[in-house]
């Protein structure tokens, strides 16, 4: 089980499903009205929801997704 489903499994249903709908405007390229930045220094980009982080890159045109994270001192590191 990889930590993205590890994390998914522990919050809420309420706080899911909201994650689940930001993947699927991101993987849509639906990005109006979010609130993502690049992150400095990297070739890393964040979409910031509530207490949560989605960390995603570009690869080929194509939204690639590598971490979805609970905001922390630690959430930024390791890119």
């Amino acid at each position: 089980m990889d930590k993205i489903e590890k994390l998914l499994r522990k919050i809420g249903q309420k706080d899911r499903q909201r994650i689940f709908k930001l993947i699927e405007a991101l993987l849509e390229n639906r990005l109006a009205g979010l609130d993502t930045i690049k992150i400095s220094n990297s070739d890393f980009y964040r979409l910031k929801s509530g207490s949560f982080r989605i960390i995603f890159h570009y690869e080929n045109d194509e939204v690639i997704i590598d971490a979805v994270r609970l905001r922390n001192e630690k959430t930024y590191k390791n890119l």
